[in-house]
């Protein structure tokens, strides 16, 4: 099991992490919403919980709480820009489909 971070990613996640002054790392997770079922959490993690996993992948901690693992293993985390738009973006090997606004997916 493991979940990476692309350069593009590690460079903006280390830049936000510098400028909070604070954080363990990157906390990812899923949560069940939108019209195809789950979404992804992405926030700042403060403290690594017990039952928690952690993957470090170019200097970065990613976080990930038991559940979420199973719909998360093997996704890239990667930061792109598109014309004018620029944010993270997810790599996942276990997604099955997604809706067209691209906020939810299935697996």
């Amino acid at each position: 099991m493991a979940i990476t971070v692309t350069d593009s990613a590690a460079e903006h996640v280390k830049k936000f992490i510098e400028n909070r002054g604070k954080g363990e790392g990157l906390r990812l997770g899923v949560k069940t919403t939108g019209c195809s079922g789950m979404a992804y959490v992405l926030e700042f993690a403060d403290d690594i919980e017990e039952t928690d996993e952690v993957f470090e992948s170019n200097g970065i901690k990613v976080i990930v709480d038991p559940k979420s693992l199973v719909y998360l293993d093997g996704t890239e985390l990667d930061f792109a820009k598109e014309g004018l738009n620029e944010g993270f973006k997810f790599n996942n090997p276990n997604v099955k489909d997604s809706c067209g606004c691209g906020e939810s997916f299935t697996v």
